[in-house]
């Protein structure tokens, strides 16, 4: 086919049909939770313009908006971000909601029990979601265990929520005050929030929260948010972010030197024991050290260490 027989690139929408196309749309996480867009305030051009206001009319001659976007996340220009701002609701597991709140740049409204009967869903885990224990991580989490093995821990845990319900309901029927009644309600138990945050702060939770070190729950929200709603409503400052921040390596003083005895050994990609020998001074004699775990990490990733 030739390019004068080519099918035309399909228009795409407007800004303000795609915002529309968002707003309260409610997009599933989990098995009863979901994200949606409420409102937003900006998009790209909005940083762009928030940037040459201190930078002056000359930017303008000498950079598009694309060019300036990538400048300003690449070098940590962070405020001319802070200018847009998007609004969700969320509904989201409380042990996950635990995690999100600690992101304290935020404005939240969250459902309130008090005022409110709890949300009748709790989050369910079926036989092959349950993960052993990491290793080396207190905080995280191994493999999937077998669903022969986690069928007694789904079947356990449906009957302690249906437990904890029916108990709930009990206090209720009783007469005892909601703020009370609530008290033994597990964690699993889904709460709705309004969050609303710039797009600065946005892009730090979701660089935490999507990376793979995360928890896997609180990792589907924020790749929700960041594919299906951040990526189309701000398309130049995704692509930023995904090159320099999420798909990026960061070097330190100490994974640079490492590198730089590398290079000079000639012996690219070096061996372990190669590696070992090029490590920090303060590495060496550590039976167990994080920092050089990581720089290793990072150097087979480049292929500068060879894979075991």
């Amino acid at each position: 086919m030739t390019a004068s027989s080519a099918p035309p690139t399909p228009a795409q929408p407007d800004r303000a049909t795609l915002v529309e196309s968002l707003r309260w749309r409610k997009l599933p996480v989990l098995d009863d939770g979901f994200v949606a867009l409420v409102d937003c305030m900006g998009d790209d051009s909005s940083v762009v313009q928030a940037a040459r206001v201190s930078y002056g009319e000359g930017t303008r001659k000498v950079s598009d908006d694309r060019q300036l976007i990538r400048y300003l996340l690449r070098h940590a220009h962070t405020t001319p971000f802070e200018m847009a701002e998007l609004k969700f609701v969320v509904r989201v597991p409380m042990d996950c909601w635990r995690q999100w709140i600690r992101h304290r740049t935020a404005s939240v409204n969250e459902y309130s029990t008090r005022y409110s009967l709890a949300i009748d869903a709790m989050q369910g885990t079926s036989d092959d979601q349950w993960r052993s224990q990491a290793a080396t991580n207190r905080q995280g989490s191994g493999g999937s265990l077998p669903p022969t093995a986690g069928h007694q821990h789904t079947a356990a845990e449906q009957e302690l929520q249906a437990l904890a319900r029916r108990v709930y309901e009990e206090r209720l029927a009783a007469g005892i005050a909601r703020e009370q009644a609530r008290k033994d309600l597990p964690l699993s138990t889904y709460t709705e929030a309004y969050w609303k945050i710039d797009l600065h702060n946005l892009l730090h939770f979701l660089a935490l929260r999507m990376d793979p070190h995360a928890q896997l729950e609180i990792r589907r929200y924020a790749e929700t948010i960041g594919h299906q709603i951040v990526a189309p409503l701000f398309p130049l400052v995704w692509e930023a972010f995904l090159d320099y921040r999420m798909e990026a390596v960061r070097l330190t003083r100490l994974d640079r030197e490492v590198i730089r005895r590398l290079a000079a050994s000639g012996e690219v990609p070096a061996s372990h024991d190669a590696f070992l020998a090029a490590q920090d001074p303060s590495w060496q004699g550590l039976d167990r050290c994080r920092e050089r775990e990581e720089c290793l990490a990072k150097l087979r990733d480049l292929g500068l260490v060879a894979p075991e």
